[in-house]
């Protein structure tokens, strides 16, 4: 048998001071985690980010930036995850557009009121995206390359 990460995408968006995160019905109860999800057979990075962001939050996101890689380990599912978080500009929100399931709403919140809510949030990755953020990591979306369609 082979073993395999879990490959995620998730956005880091600030605006005004806030981030915005998802409020979400998880087997846990309810967490909080960046706009996240699964890389899907055939899709590009940038475009799951794109496509998750939106699927999650009704925002859409001109990706810009790449944020970092990050390997997290979840013990007790026995999962691994490898994140590629991004950054960008948001250009558009559809405020009537539905959002995926389990997703009980989308919130623009102060780094005060994230680190209050740490204990319910969905991996230690939600914090260290805001903090890598904050220290002003960026970097050009050209370190990726995607062959295919």
């Amino acid at each position: 048998m082979v073993w395999k990460p879990n490959v995620t995408v998730a956005s880091v968006l600030e605006r005004d001071g806030r981030f915005l995160l998802v409020e979400e019905e998880t087997e846990d109860g309810i967490c909080y985690n960046q706009p996240a999800g699964h890389l899907e057979c055939r899709e590009s990075l940038i475009a799951a980010v794109i496509r998750e962001t939106l699927e999650e939050t009704a925002y859409t996101l001109h990706p810009q930036y790449l944020l970092g890689v990050y390997n997290y380990r979840n013990e007790a599912r026995d999962l691994t995850y490898l994140r590629f978080a991004f950054g960008g500009e948001i250009t558009g929100h559809d405020p009537v557009r539905s959002l995926d399931e389990g997703i009980l709403a989308a919130h623009w919140l102060t780094l005060a009121k994230i680190r209050q809510r740490e204990a319910h949030h969905r991996s230690p990755l939600v914090l260290r995206c805001i903090e890598d953020w904050l220290a002003g990591r960026r970097y050009p979306l050209e370190l990726l390359t995607h062959y295919g369609p």
